[in-house]
């Protein structure tokens, strides 16, 4: 019995694959983007675990994230175990969804407001947005699409002159801009329930803070200055949060997750994403001897092994 591996973006295997040999698990890799499936023949015997990521049209996988939610569903209705299933993959590929998620178990998360349509409806919804706020797509992934206005005179000539990109799911999102005491967003990686660590992200330079090294293939956006790296590992994150975190997303059927969250002047926190592909920060986690992938391969062997004596037959 296999692990398979449903993915898109081939860069960011190589660590996963790495962590799978490690921990002996037989594995196979399932590419999706266009393809096809027997709707009614039955899925391989083995558990899933769901790679796919929100960002799949920016390496030209267009087809990719609505291929993968009917695949994920053919799945689930045939009782196979996966990995971030289509609930979590829900999540993944709408803040719309993440955010009323969020605020329904009393996380503070930014005012967003939800806009499909161009020119007209962006202004129309802006009018009363207070500033600063940002623009998001709301299916995006890597931070594309974050642009942040002062004043709604400059948001207005952003719209007017084509600077506010469709997002490839049409909607897009106006939304508070939380002025943070430093320039830093955390994330705190979770696997299987458990809190693995969290890191720091200078957001100095911009939003879009992957930290895998496929996404910065740049070297200079590794650093700030020639000797500080963009991340850093975090030690003070209070438990009370990270029980918090644990608790949503055990009620969200999210197995895999890293959440980030913003501070402003005042202490408060606020929570505005949740990455169900989560990569791992090579240099924070060398630095101090951890390994996300080592917890995913650890997941995905006591699955097989639960998939195998029949414990996971959804009721």
């Amino acid at each position: 019995m296999n692990a398979y591996i449903i993915y898109e973006n081939e860069d960011w295997m190589p660590p996963l694959r790495t962590a799978l040999d490690e921990a002996d698990v037989p594995y196979e890799e399932w590419f999706v983007d266009e393809g096809h499936f027997d709707v009614t023949g039955e899925p391989p015997e083995g558990i899933f675990l769901n790679r796919m990521s929100a960002s799949s049209h920016t390496r030209g996988h267009a087809a990719a994230v609505e291929h993968t939610r009917q695949l994920l569903a053919w799945l689930e209705r045939h009782g196979r175990r996966v990995v971030n299933g289509s609930r979590a993959f829900e999540l993944e590929i709408s803040k719309v969804q993440q955010h009323a998620a969020l605020e329904q178990v009393g996380l503070r998360t930014p005012a967003t407001r939800a806009v499909a349509g161009g020119t007209e409806a962006l202004l129309e919804a802006a009018e009363d947005v207070p500033t600063p706020f940002v623009t998001k797509h709301n299916r995006g992934g890597k931070g594309l699409g974050v642009q942040l206005f002062r004043t709604h005179e400059a948001f207005e000539e952003a719209v007017q002159n084509g600077d506010i990109p469709t997002p490839p799911a049409y909607v897009t999102l106006l939304q508070q801009y939380i002025e943070p005491a430093e320039p830093v967003i955390t994330r705190c990686e979770f696997v299987d329930g458990d809190f693995l660590y969290a890191i720091t992200s200078d957001t100095s330079d911009g939003f879009e803070l992957c930290p895998a090294d496929a996404c910065r293939p740049d070297a200079d956006r590794c650093a700030v200055d020639d000797d500080e790296s963009l991340f850093a590992l975090r030690e003070d994150v209070p438990s009370a949060l990270i029980d918090r975190y644990r608790t949503f997303l055990e009620r969200e059927q999210i197995d895999i997750a890293g959440i980030e969250f913003i501070e402003d002047a005042e202490g408060k926190i606020w929570t505005y994403d949740i990455n169900g592909t989560t990569n791992y920060s090579p240099e924070v986690e060398d630095e101090h001897g951890l390994s996300g992938m080592a917890a995913v391969a650890d997941l995905l062997k006591r699955e097989l092994k639960a998939a195998a004596t029949g414990e996971h037959v959804p009721s």
